[in-house]
């Protein structure tokens, strides 16, 4: 029995700010629909995840905020940057999805931007946001994490 080809991703961009802002419980991978100047601009790396955020509306999954810069090349065929995208899901997914977020009051944050052989795909994380104090236990173990590091590197 053969392998399976190995699985190539690139990736795009990604949003560092979510795991410092929220607590991630649970990710899912969804596709994206995309025009053709989208997807040349993010081949050329072109995006940015700040401050997006995904929602669901009428059982259908969308992206909402993500930046997308223009294609040069495309010219007056170019896309809006900061257009409402549908995200490609399962049925179940998105209904379960959707339960969770009105009845816990999680959120939908995408944490990645990338490419999975050759398909434009977005990692989506159910995130719990972090109260001020979180953050700063979270730096709190960073700190201490690193100065435990450089104690045994001198020794």
């Amino acid at each position: 029995m053969a392998k399976p080809p190995p699985v190539k991703e690139k990736i795009v961009c990604v949003n560092r700010k979510a795991r410092h802002d929220y607590i991630i419980e649970e990710t899912y991978e969804a596709g994206l629909v995309l025009t053709g100047s989208e997807v040349k601009s993010l081949r050329e790396g072109r995006a940015n995840l700040k401050d997006s955020y995904a929602r669901i509306d009428r059982g259908e999954a969308f992206l909402l905020n993500t930046h997308i810069s223009h294609y040069s090349a495309a010219h007056h065929f170019n896309h809006d940057p900061t257009r409402t995208r549908k995200l490609l899901m399962h049925k179940r997914e998105i209904l379960r999805l959707m339960g969770k977020v009105q009845e816990k009051g999680l959120t939908l944050v995408p944490l990645r931007l990338y490419f999975k052989n050759g398909h434009a795909k977005v990692e989506l994380a159910l995130a719990r946001g972090k109260k001020l104090y979180d953050k700063r236990s979270a730096i709190r173990e960073r700190e201490v994490r690193r100065e435990m590091e450089r104690a045994i590197r001198r020794h």
